[in-house]
């Protein structure tokens, strides 16, 4: 068959466009073929309520680990805009109710919440020492990433402190958060951040926690989660821009059916339905796969990979409220417990219990959740019919495995619901439901996805975020499977461009600039 493209992008998410922007601007043909009727993938914003004029970023909802440098080449305009709260906690204890707020603007201040819950000022300080040894991690590694893949003793030496090594790359998160801190919440705050769509706990041998957490504090080089302006969308819409202007072309409403890899000799082959279900044929010199690993296997022909089956970990809420609900703490303004991260019923061992619970077979609680407001910081999301007060809530619910879902999951996804809302409600001076808004219908403005969800809407495996688990950014030894820049697949025409690559995960852009580098042979 005759090379009608020199490279085949299977799936128009962020990374797909990515790559397709430098493969462009390379000179290359690019043809990226997505089933949906939109590009973006998970990172999209919708109108998820029915005569609401508010464009929620509706599955992926932050922004920490792209690089502004992959923005800067490609010639990509968008704003990301820093959260001065980092997080806010609230607790109870010895008939005292407040709040431990971390205000990334006000180091006196947060001290001074550390010190109310503690009653001391030790946790304050390992606080500080322990995330000063984070962003210097962070520094040392960010930059790697978009670099060829190093092997396990390069990165060592980069980032050139044993004691983080050991503590990040080496032993179970828990042991280090059990050593630097006493207190139980902020265990707990620590550990959320090795929890976010990953099944696991503070001990799990297997080191997913640990990987996990790594990806959620080295972000940037500052391990700082940021706000898009205008949603996720945004950011997916202007990466879509820049791969049209490069001379890409983008194909909604296509699926792929079938990857041949073709051989040494002869190019690979694509096969997809168009948009009018008619099936067609493609050829390439190189194939991209923004889709999960097991799901190139499939197209591949192959069974879906060795080993278990990715499974994801989350419960995703979307909320439009008529305005923010008043706390139980006073003593805290509401837009700055809700301007961060707001962590409920995620104290170290109600996070632990969670878990056991659902090894068990149950859904935790009290149910661990996390939530912000986006439209504290970018009120662009709403539009000029929105009253003035109303406010978005993104919630993300942990430890609730795809597995919970399989038997029912509709009455296991209202009942993860009400775990939720529950827990939240805990922590409130009113029921969250009196200041839901309501759609064209009447209906409360309220939407949840669960692991199964995500699953026939983007087909990521067991709804895992990640495609996979998460792999440390190096290699080990011999680097022949993943290629140079950790996007190989062990077919010399076949590379992996999405989140399942070696240093995957998140709203990157990096396994597409990485599997780009690889096709340009930078």
């Amino acid at each position: 068959m005759t090379v009608a493209y020199d490279v085949v992008i299977v799936g128009g998410g962020h990374n797909g466009l990515v790559a397709a922007g430098y493969l462009g601007r390379a000179g290359l043909r690019v043809l990226v073929l997505e089933r949906l009727g939109h590009v973006g993938g998970a990172a999209v914003s919708e109108r998820a309520f029915a005569g609401v004029d508010a464009r929620l970023s509706r599955y992926s909802y932050l922004v920490s680990l792209l690089p502004r440098r992959i923005l800067a080449e490609l010639g990509v305009r968008v704003e990301l805009r820093r959260r001065r709260i980092s997080s806010y906690t609230p607790w109870e204890r010895d008939g005292r109710v407040g709040g431990l707020l971390v205000d990334g603007g006000d180091e006196r201040r947060t001290a001074e919440s550390f010190r109310e819950l503690t009653r001391g000022e030790r946790e304050f300080a390992a606080w500080r020492e322990f995330y000063g040894m984070t962003g210097r991690v962070a520094e040392r590694v960010f930059p790697s990433l978009t670099e060829p893949l190093p092997s396990r003793a390069e990165l060592r030496a980069r980032v050139d402190d044993p004691v983080a090594w050991a503590e990040l790359f080496e032993r179970p998160l828990g042991e280090a958060l059990e050593r630097r801190f006493a207190d139980d919440v902020v265990r707990g705050v620590v550990l959320t951040d090795a929890l976010i769509g990953t099944f696991s706990h503070a001990h799990d041998p297997s080191l997913r926690q640990n990987r996990c957490f790594l990806y959620h504090v080295v972000g940037g080089g500052t391990g700082d989660w940021d706000v898009p302006v205008g949603g996720m969308g945004a950011v997916t819409g202007a990466l879509a821009e820049a791969a049209l202007a490069g001379g890409a072309e983008l194909r909604t409403g296509c699926e792929v059916v079938a990857v041949d890899p073709g051989g040494a000799a002869g190019p690979a082959e694509v096969g997809y339905l168009d948009a009018d279900g008619v099936q067609r044929r493609v050829g390439a010199r190189w194939v991209l796969c923004n889709a999960a690993p097991v799901e190139l296997e499939r197209l591949l022909g192959g069974g879906g990979g060795e080993g278990p089956a990715p499974e994801g970990a989350q419960l995703k809420v979307n909320m439009l409220l008529r305005r923010l609900p008043r706390l139980r703490d006073g003593a805290v303004d509401v837009r700055d417990a809700f301007g961060g991260t707001f962590h409920v019923a995620e104290s170290y061992r109600e996070l632990e219990g969670a878990y056991r619970a659902a090894v068990a077979g149950r859904l935790p609680s009290p149910a661990p959740s996390e939530i912000y407001c986006h439209s504290l910081a970018d009120r662009s999301i709403l539009g000029p019919g929105v009253p003035a007060g109303a406010q978005t809530l993104t919630l993300f619910g942990l430890q609730v495995p795809a597995r919970l879902f399989a038997g029912d999951p509709e009455g296991v996804r209202e009942a993860a619901l009400a775990g939720v809302l529950a827990a939240l409600d805990g922590v409130l001076a009113e029921p969250l439901a009196d200041c839901l808004a309501v759609d064209a219908q009447g209906r409360p403005c309220l939407e949840v996805r669960g692991p199964l969800d995500l699953e026939a809407d983007l087909r990521l495996p067991g709804g895992n975020i990640f495609h996979r688990d998460l792999a440390f950014p190096f290699h080990e030894g011999d680097p022949a499977d993943v290629g140079r820049w950790g996007v190989g697949t062990g077919r010399p025409r076949v590379l992996v461009c999405g989140a399942g690559a070696v240093r995957g995960g998140g709203v990157s852009g990096i396994p597409g600039h990485n599997a780009a580098m690889a096709v340009l042979g930078r």
